[in-house]
């Protein structure tokens, strides 16, 4: 089953983000972040097994000048023992879904190009995924 999380829900997909999000140590700080995330737009949407987050898809819909009105995934992870299992695909196909629902023709995301990213990258491509740009970053100075 999938569903959005509601606020106080958030703590049911800690394990699960953290499959992505490593550096996540503590699970109320990771709430308490998320809950922030949420005022500014960000959804968050969990892949039951029973009662268990196995997998979570964390977007948001906005508008900006480069891509018009927008869905972007911040976030896609899966519990690796429930990888394989079509969850994460299930998320994306939901994400785009609710993209739809809303008028929104494209997702976006981005991934890290490591090897060890592979799998990810390949469910990408059959979700209908293509590579469209470069994503740059550079310190702030601060």
């Amino acid at each position: 089953m999938i569903r959005e999380l509601g606020a106080d829900e958030i703590g049911l997909s800690f394990d699960a983000m953290r499959a992505l999000r490593t550096h996540l140590i503590d699970e109320s700080s990771y709430v308490e972040q998320v809950r922030e995330q949420l005022g500014d737009g960000y959804r968050l949407l969990g892949a039951f097994d029973g009662e268990q987050v196995v997998a979570v898809a964390g977007f948001r819909l906005g508008t900006n000048l480069a891509w018009g009105r927008y869905c972007y995934i911040d976030d896609l992870s899966t519990l690796p023992e429930a990888r394989g299992a079509g969850h994460a695909y299930r998320l994306v196909e939901r994400v785009k879904s609710l993209a739809a629902e809303a008028g929104i023709a494209v997702v976006h995301l981005d991934s890290g190009g490591q090897s060890e990213r592979q799998k990810a990258h390949e469910l990408y491509f059959r979700t209908g995924f293509r590579i469209a740009s470069y994503h740059f970053q550079a310190p702030s100075g601060a």
